[in-house]
């Protein structure tokens, strides 16, 4: 039987202008690029880590 995967719908809060171009790499690399723009995305440590890196620009929705 397949394991099922654990999904995490993550929305952008805040606005990349004037943040470090990693930051921007980050929003990108997680699927947003404007504010209210939400992406589902497999709950996996790379992702947690980029969730974490900009933080303070992303809202954690749904976690199932």
């Amino acid at each position: 039987m397949a394991k099922a995967r654990t999904t995490v719908v993550v929305e952008q809060i805040g606005s990349p202008i004037r943040r470090e171009a990693s930051q921007r790499q980050t929003l990108i690399g997680l699927g947003l690029n404007k504010i209210r723009r939400q992406s589902t995305l497999v709950d996996t440590p790379a992702v947690r880590g980029m969730i974490d890196k900009v933080r303070h620009l992303v809202r954690v929705i749904d976690a199932k």
